[in-house]
């Protein structure tokens, strides 16, 4: 097991970053991105229901920071399968320890890492590079009514993004996300 995926825990509880074993020849490589049986003997046991691919053609591209409320809460996996993103979660369990707190990771194509966010995390992401594909993996369906987003430059979260806020291409929704001090979070930290 240990040999096929290396899996390094992150400053939040439960959000880990995975890394498969890549077999590489003069071809090119081959990897699992996912196996549940082996995750699962790692204690990692999500069901997962649905692939989602997202483009983004220029650099400075920030989709986030997302999420979809109970009962159709989701834990993602998040690959990058061309480009770089600077990926983040945010910890919005109520209750939580680490409640406000964020992560980021640098993950992309070169360096095969995949990001697991559990449910009761924000999520966003960055672009680095131009022409960039993330790929992830939900346990739960898309439900537009459960839909919500929170301020990706926000001062309470204070989000190092790796790039300045006048450089970022963001879509409507997003630049009128509400502040966190307006979020009321669906979510409760279950100890």
């Amino acid at each position: 097991m240990g040999s096929m995926i290396e899996i390094a825990e992150t400053a939040l509880p439960g959000v880990l970053i995975l890394t498969p074993r890549r077999f590489s020849d003069a071809r090119g490589y081959f990897f699992e991105s996912w196996n549940a049986a082996r995750l699962a003997e790692a204690g990692i046991d999500i069901a997962f229901v649905q692939d989602n691919h997202s483009y983004s053609a220029r650099a400075g591209t920030l989709r986030g920071l997302h999420y979809q409320a109970p009962p159709h809460a989701q834990a993602k996996l998040v690959r990058v399968a061309v480009g770089a993103i600077r990926d983040v979660a945010v910890d919005v369990r109520r209750g939580s320890p680490t409640f406000g707190r964020w992560v980021a990771t640098e993950l992309s194509a070169e360096n095969g890492r995949q990001m697991l966010i559990p449910r009761g995390f924000l999520h966003g992401f960055v672009t680095l590079v131009p022409d960039t594909h993330v790929l992830y993996k939900a346990d739960d369906y898309y439900a537009p009514d459960c839909d919500g987003a929170v301020r990706f430059d926000d001062p309470d979260l204070a989000i190092d993004w790796g790039i300045g806020a006048q450089e970022v291409i963001l879509s409507e929704k997003d630049a009128a996300a509400p502040p966190f001090a307006a979020f009321d979070s669906p979510f409760v930290w279950e100890g």
